[in-house]
């Protein structure tokens, strides 16, 4: 069932001192119980069609998204600022903080979805921003990559991992020995680290939206 679109347009999103601008889709159902945030992995961007479909299902559940480049396009061109994790998760912080600024969403409850490099990102985020994150679902998740700050998170946390995506599937596994809040790890059987297989990329994003549905009001 699709809902009424109460806020359907591309943002521009002040970071740091104000001299960084992100671009973004923001767009939230009426009656919103809150908004679920994209973080992508490296090499992409807020266009992912990956993304943009499951946030398409989100919204499909009453929920609005916010899908949004973590770094600038000059920035984009150095390879090392796709992997440079504390950076990504200032910028998820900032925007996050940013939506809490705006006339219309001062209170918006949020969770996180996070791909690849990005779920490190969110999970990070999550960890610094405590109980003001509802939730986090990570895509074929380099959670590795946050493992410091895994024990602080407090967001009910879903990991989505493609069971032939074998190394990603070990870091998912042993992230969740780390957690100390609700949280569930979901295979997708047969898929690799992009569900490009039939049917797979509609299974991440029934079961993430489920998982919103539940943790993020």
């Amino acid at each position: 069932m699709a809902h009424e679109t109460e806020t359907d347009s591309v943002v521009s999103i002040p970071v740091g001192d104000g001299d960084i601008e992100l671009e973004g889709a923001l767009e939230v159902p009426a009656d919103a119980p809150g908004i679920v945030v994209f973080a992508h992995g490296s090499g992409s961007s807020r266009k992912s069609p990956r993304n943009n479909y499951v946030a398409s299902v989100i919204r499909d559940r009453g929920l609005g998204t916010l899908l949004f480049d973590l770094l600038t396009e000059a920035e984009d061109q150095r390879r090392e600022n796709r992997f440079d994790i504390p950076l990504l998760t200032d910028r998820l912080v900032a925007v996050t903080e940013w939506l809490w600024t705006r006339e219309t969403t001062p209170t918006a409850s949020v969770g996180y979805f996070g791909s690849s490099t990005g779920a490190a990102a969110a999970l990070r985020a999550a960890a610094r921003l405590e109980n003001d994150v509802d939730a986090v679902v990570s895509r074929g998740g380099r959670v590795d990559m946050a493992e410091e700050t895994l024990d602080e998170v407090r967001a009910s946390t879903l990991f989505i991992v493609g069971g032939e995506d074998t190394q990603v599937l070990e870091y998912n596994r042993e992230a969740r020995t780390q957690l100390d809040c609700e949280n569930d790890l979901h295979v997708v059987e047969g898929a690799g680290h992009l569900f490009e297989g039939d049917g797979e990329l509609e299974e991440v994003a029934d079961v993430a939206a489920d998982w919103f549905a539940d943790t993020v009001a």
